[in-house]
């Protein structure tokens, strides 16, 4: 249970941190779309751990497996599975972990639970996990780019206290991808990195915020009551390891404001489109988007796994220290960015094939 996700593109996602491989059963895939390994590889790459100094060193290439649903570079719209094999686990790293239970991790609620773990790892709980949904997200993006010319652009805004003003309406992937902490203010970007470094040698970590923008989506997607979606768009990221909160358009800012200055008033452009002046909304009204930028923001917590010493029980209870082995990244925030790109493109793929099958039929 709880290991699916979304309505007409629907995914499962499989595997465990330290098994034999994690991956995805994507099922509703239009056929006909064009695509290849390199293009799920490139997102995959973005994830991975090892990429660079401010991430776990665990060695994984994450090199992704076409199983099913694809032939001669086109998908079938049959069920797509795409397998991503394990490689350099070292569960030795987790024998400690495996009666004492790590702060603020899932070892604790999961025993509670199920009465029974996979502790090498963190098994299911782990980061791994995603490596399904980026790889359903790489198609999902493809299919939004192809249908509505969607963009899908996520970034660093803020680690900890350092927080950067950056135009969501004009940020491109290569201004991301152009430091290793994935943030378009390079001033702002190498005291991130500077941080999160000498976070991880005091063998802590830290949180922050990952903002992420859609552009030209098309209005009408959306489904009222219980699927609005931005509340759709909420359970997605916030399904995601370490995610603590969820902002859309002026967010929590938005309640300084009173109704004069927080609505986004009406006009229409050059081309007779009805738009709006500002877009404090984030590109939602009333659970349907309006065609306005989608602008979300994500909090993540500090990793929980740390080197520090702290109290914690066993499984039966008795009061023990423990101070976190294994390979873990002292800031989730840079490999988080692909994640929740992936995320949002989830929802907005769903909703829009749920738009063309109720609303494009006459």
């Amino acid at each position: 249970m709880g290991n699916t996700f979304g309505h007409l593109f629907r995914i499962t996602t499989f595997g465990e941190s330290h098994g034999g491989g994690v991956g995805v059963v994507i099922d509703g895939c239009p056929p006909r779309l064009e695509i290849t390994s390199e293009e799920i590889q490139f997102e995959l790459d973005r994830r991975r751990p090892g990429q660079s100094k401010i991430t776990t060193p665990r060695k994984e290439e994450d090199k992704c497996e076409i199983l099913s649903g694809v032939f001669e570079g086109k998908t079938l719209g049959t069920p797509i599975s795409i397998l991503v094999r394990n490689k350099d686990t070292r569960s030795q790293d987790y024998d400690e972990m495996s009666v004492k239970y790590r702060p603020s991790h899932a070892d604790a609620t999961y025993d509670a639970k199920y009465g029974f773990r996979n502790w090498q790892g963190g098994g299911r709980s782990s980061a791994r996990e995603t490596i399904g949904r980026v790889a359903a997200g790489a198609i999902a993006k493809k299919i939004l780019r192809q249908v509505a010319g969607v963009e899908i652009i996520g970034y660093v805004q803020r680690i900890q206290g350092l927080e950067a003003v950056i135009d969501s309406g004009n940020v491109t992937l290569a201004q991301v991808e152009s430091n290793i902490v994935r943030c378009p203010d390079d001033k702002i970007a190498e005291k991130m990195i500077a941080l999160i470094e000498q976070t991880g040698r005091q063998g802590n970590s830290i949180g922050g915020v990952v903002e992420c923008v859609a552009r030209n989506v098309p209005k009408g997607l959306g489904e009222p009551v219980f699927d609005k979606l931005e509340a759709d768009i909420a359970k997605a990221v916030m399904s995601l390891p370490a995610s603590k909160g969820f902002e859309i358009g002026s967010g929590f800012a938005g309640t300084l404001l009173t109704g004069f200055e927080h609505n986004d008033e009406f006009y229409t452009d050059e081309n007779g489109e009805i738009r709006t002046v500002t877009n404090r909304s984030g590109g939602v009204q009333g659970g349907i988007s309006n065609g306005e930028n989608i602008i979300i923001r994500v909090a993540f917590k500090p990793t929980a796994t740390i080197r520090k010493e702290q109290k914690t029980v066993t499984k039966e209870g008795e009061e023990t220290v423990l101070a976190g082995k294994g390979r873990h990244d002292p800031c989730v925030l840079p490999r988080a960015v692909p994640m929740v790109e992936a995320m949002l493109a989830l929802v907005l793929c769903d909703h829009l094939l749920r738009n063309h099958g109720q609303c494009q039929v006459l």
